[in-house]
């Protein structure tokens, strides 16, 4: 599955698990390394970086941004093998 795939999916995701959410895609052309999605939900927000697998490499900047971005708020990689786990902890983080 590409990762564009992937994102569609996951993006509908997010959407039915917090109703009233706006999902929106980051481009990586403006801000380098700036994670894919960013999640608003009533007064919080939320950014994750998608990923097709566990190792898939990551990019220059990528860790940075998400480890910062998560002490602001929540931030985290997701893929298929860890998505339950981040989803679970987005909703959390979000106040769901």
């Amino acid at each position: 599955m590409r990762e564009s795939e992937y994102q569609h999916g996951l993006k509908k995701k997010i959407e039915k698990l917090l109703p009233g959410c706006f999902v929106l895609k980051n481009d990586p052309n403006w801000i380098q390394g700036i994670p894919d999605l960013t999640i608003l939900y009533k007064n919080r927000w939320a950014t994750l970086e998608v990923k097709r697998s566990l190792l898939e490499s990551h990019q220059p900047n990528q860790d940075w941004y998400v480890d910062t971005m998560n002490e602001m708020a929540y931030s985290s990689f997701v893929c298929p093998e860890n998505e339950k786990e981040i989803l679970d902890e987005l909703q959390r983080a979000l106040g769901y």
